[in-house]
């Protein structure tokens, strides 16, 4: 089982790239972590995947902490890592700790995800002191939508900048990891050479030390993938077809038959 100080220490094994994806119930979890999967995130973005939101902000804590239960409950090997959805952390310091603690109390997780700032570099280092892990998040950050928007960040010699020294900083405040979303492949490349910790990508090209995506767009789910993501599989396809077959034995009297 992969453990915090395993994939801290997988820094530059350029070898074995580290790999994680979202997961957001008992079912898909199960089979991410059969899959070998490192890492399973169970990612605020199960606001626009699968409870109906136009973005990750309307997100609870109480719907981060009941689904990253479910799936602590059915895996044994990957880490699982829980998210903090918008308002969880960065209020009120205590506060933020007794929602960081109660993913890991109350829900088994193994760490949890933060969306970085300056503001999150202090509670990084106390949580830490604590014994509960952090995994820093740079870059494009969704929760910060109605300010940044969704396009591309650090791509301006000012903002590279300000990136690099945020990494640097919440790697020096005890993080063991730090997604890098949608950044310039040289800029992820930079922060890669120049931090400890291991960097995982999406949308920030092939040299972090591995990569993270939701599992809907890896399995050809999502109506409106980002431009960075792959479609390694045609699922929406396959589930439109059984329910169409199902519908169509039904309303021909073949489902159910005198065994069923």
């Amino acid at each position: 089982m992969p453990s915090v100080r395993t994939i801290r220490s997988s820094k530059n094994d350029s070898s074995a790239p580290l790999t994680m994806l979202t997961a957001y119930d008992a079912v898909t979890a199960s089979i991410v972590e059969s899959c070998d999967i490192d890492m399973i995130l169970v990612g605020d973005s199960m606001g626009e995947t699968v409870l109906g939101y136009g973005s990750t902000l309307p997100v609870e804590l109480d719907a981060i902490v009941s689904r990253t239960d479910a799936i602590t409950k059915v895996t044994d090997e990957a880490l699982v890592v829980a998210d903090l959805p918008f308002l969880s952390t960065g209020v009120e310091q205590t506060e933020s700790i007794r929602n960081c603690g109660r993913l890991m109390k109350q829900a088994g997780a193994d760490a949890v995800k933060i969306e970085s700032g300056s503001h999150t570099v202090e509670l990084t280092s106390r949580l830490v002191e604590l014994g509960i892990p952090v995994m820093a998040h740079i870059g494009l950050t969704p929760q910060r939508v109605k300010e940044a928007g969704y396009q591309q960040q650090g791509d301006t010699p000012e903002d590279a900048e300000r990136l690099v020294k945020l990494a640097e900083r919440h790697a020096s405040a005890g993080a063991f990891a730090t997604v890098l979303e949608h950044i310039p492949h040289s800029l992820a490349q930079r922060i890669t050479q120049v931090v400890d910790i291991p960097t995982i990508g999406i949308g920030a090209g092939p040299h972090c030390d591995g990569q993270v995506l939701v599992i809907h767009d890896v399995l050809g789910l999502s109506e409106d993938p980002p431009p960075f993501a792959q479609e390694f599989g045609s699922v929406r396809q396959e589930i439109e077809t059984a329910v169409e077959s199902y519908r169509d034995a039904v309303e021909s009297h073949r489902f159910p038959s005198d065994t069923e």
